[in-house]
C-alpha cells in the first residue's frame, strides 16, 4: 500500500519543507511529506520504504529540473524496490491522489505490478456524447432496481477487524476505455446502488483482470473477482488510519534535525520501533527476566492480551507462503488493530 504522511515544520531551512498539502491537516501548510510503502498479508503490516517528497522550489529549474520527481513517481519506484528486495504483492493499492498520474501507471506495468487505485468521482474522461463522462455517471448507468433484483451488482460481504460485517454492492461499469474486456477496468463498490454515498462509496481502477475477459489466462496478472477487489481496497483504510496513529505515538515527527541525511536516519529508527512493536505483539506470554537480578523479585508482568501457544498470527515475511487472510483484514477473536501505543 502507498501512504504519504504530511507534518507540520517551522521555518525555511530544513530539507525537505515547503508549503504544500498536509492531508492530516486538511489544508496547505509548511511542512514535510514523506511518501511511503507499506506491506501487508491482511493480518499484519510492516512499513517497507520511506522517501521524503522534495518541493518544485528546492530545484534549480522547479518543476523542469531532470532530478525533480513527483510524489506519484516517487511512490511507483517505492513500490519497485519493494518488488526488488523480495517482497511479492497481489496489487500496489493508492488513493485518488495518485491516479491522476499516467507516471505512475507507466511506472507499475514497467514494474510488473498490478495496481488497485481509486479514482475521483466527477474526474472527467474521453468518451461519445451519449455515454458516460465521469466515474459516477459510469455509475449511475448500471441497472439497479432493489436487493432482489439488482441487476448489474453483485452483493459483497465485508467482515471488519472488530467481528461485524457489512453487505456491500459492487459492478464492473464502462468508461471510455475501462471496462471488464480491457486492460484496465472500473469497478464501483457501494453501500446503496441507488444513491451511491458520498462517503460510502468507492470508484476504483484495477489492472486485474476479469475472470471472463479474454486475457484472463494470459495476461502476467491472475484474475480477480469483485469481491477480492473490494477487499484490497478495504485494506487500505485500516492501514491509513491505525499507521498514522502508532507513527504519531512513536515520534514520527518529532524530529529536532535539518539534513536529508538526518532525516532519513530518524524516519528509520521509527519504523524500526513500528516492526518492534508487531513482534512484541505476536510473541507467546511466558516467563521473563527478574527485575535486576535481585533475590526474591517480581517477574515482570505477561500480557494477557497476546494470544497463547504457538504464533498462529506470527508475521511473514519475503519467501513466505501466502496467507489466507479473512476479507478486509479481519482477524477471527481479535479486536485490535495496531501494536501497543506505548513507546519502546
Amino acid at each position: 500500500m502507498i501512504d504519504d504522511s504530511g507534518d507540520r515544520k517551522d521555518g525555511t531551512a530544513t530539507a525537505h519543507v515547503g508549503r504544500q498539502w498536509l492531508g492530516r491537516y486538511g489544508k496547505t501548510d509548511n511542512g514535510i511529506v514523506t511518501v511511503t510503502t507499506v506491506w501487508t498479508d491482511g493480518r499484519v503490516y510492516y512499513p517497507l520504504h520511506a522517501t521524503p517528497y522534495t518541493p518544485a522550489h528546492h530545484f534549480a529549474r522547479g518543476r523542469s529540473d531532470p532530478a525533480f520527481r513527483t510524489k506519484p513517481q516517487l511512490a511507483a519506484a517505492l513500490a519497485a524496490r519493494g518488488k526488488e528486495a523480495g517482497f511479492d504483492c497481489r496489487a500496489v493499492v493508492a488513493d485518488c491522489a495518485y491516479s491522476v498520474s499516467d507516471d505512475w501507471y507507466l511506472a507499475l506495468r514497467e514494474a510488473g505490478l498490478a495496481y488497485v487505485v481509486a479514482l475521483k468521482p466527477h474526474r472527467g474522461t474521453w468518451a461519445p456524447a451519449h455515454q458516460p463522462h465521469t466515474p459516477i455517471e459510469a455509475a449511475h448507468a448500471l441497472t439497479w432496481k432493489d436487493a432482489k433484483r439488482p441487476g448489474d451488482w453483485t452483493p459483497v460481504e465485508r467482515h471488519f477487524r472488530d467481528g461485524h460485517t457489512e453487505t456491500w454492492w459492487a459492478a464492473d461499469a464502462c468508461l471510455g476505455g475501462y471496462g471488464p474486456g480491457s486492460p484496465c477496468r472500473l469497478i464501483v463498490a457501494t453501500t446503496d446502488p441507488a444513491d451511491l454515498p458520498e462517503k460510502a462509496t468507492w470508484y476504483l481502477a484495477t489492472n486485474l483482470p476479469h475472470p471472463d475477459a479474454p486475457h484472463a489466462t494470459t495476461g502476467p496478472h491472475p484474475p480477480a473477482d469483485l469481491a477480492e477487489i473490494v477487499r484490497l481496497y478495504g485494506l487500505r483504510p485500516w492501514i491509513e488510519q491505525s499507521y498514522k496513529q502508532v507513527k504519531d505515538e512513536l515520534g514520527w515527527a518529532d524530529f529536532q534535525v535539518r539534513s536529508d541525511r538526518a532525516i532519513r536516519r530518524h524516519q528509520t529508527l521509527v519504523n524500526c520501533a513500528f516492526s518492534f512493536c508487531w513482534d512484541q505483539w505476536f510473541a507467546p506470554p511466558g516467563p521473563l527476566p527478574q527485575r535486576g537480578g535481585r533475590e526474591g523479585a517480581q517477574p515482570y508482568p505477561t500480557s494477557t492480551n497476546r494470544p497463547a501457544g504457538p504464533r498462529p498470527y506470527a508475521p511473514s515475511g519475503p519467501g513466505s507462503p501466502q496467507p489466507s487472510p479473512s476479507p478486509d483484514g479481519g482477524e477471527p477473536g481479535r479486536t485490535r488493530t495496531h501494536p501497543p501505543s506505548s513507546k519502546p
